[in-house]
């Protein structure tokens, strides 16, 4: 796979539960949070899906026109073929929200992930816990996870949405 290219295993348009309003969301393959109880089992095969390029991807978000999540799999296993593709949906004006198993500590802390912090506007961090699932959360499987908006936070003040 080229930097060009991003393993994807489906895109959904119109769907509400992955961030506010009607979202097109992304599923990325691979993941190796291998979290108890996933839902998504068969997204952590970075094999499973299909290439995409970055203008697939975007062909398709502006054909249908929602604000954009990411998810998987993790979508930040993929870091340096997703960087051009966040750097399209921001220069084209889209909100953007990124699902990652790593926590937002974990991602600042790491050059490489880092890089998603200024493109991103709201990201749901953290493994997925079982002994802390809440159905009544907001747009998050487990307590743990965290609404954060990037924009607004640095590792020694975050934000949290409830």
């Amino acid at each position: 796979m080229s930097q060009n290219t991003l393993r994807v295993l489906r895109i959904v348009d119109g769907t509400s539960v992955d961030g506010p309003g009607l979202r097109t969301s992304i599923y990325f393959a691979g993941c190796r949070h291998a979290c108890e109880g996933c839902h998504n089992t068969q997204s952590w095969n970075f094999d499973a899906g299909e290439d995409m390029t970055v203008d697939e991807i975007l062909d398709y978000v502006e054909r249908e026109g929602f604000n954009v999540s990411l998810s998987g799999g993790d979508p930040l296993y993929q870091i340096d073929a997703l960087m051009p593709l966040l750097h399209e949906l921001k220069v084209r004006g889209y909100n953007v929200w990124c699902y990652t198993g790593f926590t937002y500590e974990q991602v600042y802390d790491d050059e490489s992930l880092r890089r998603v912090l200024d493109y991103v506007d709201v990201l749901v961090d953290g493994p997925f816990i079982l002994s802390e699932r809440d159905i009544s959360l907001l747009f998050r499987g487990s307590r743990n996870q965290r609404l954060i908006d990037t924009a607004a936070s640095d590792p020694s003040h975050i934000v949290q949405w409830h």
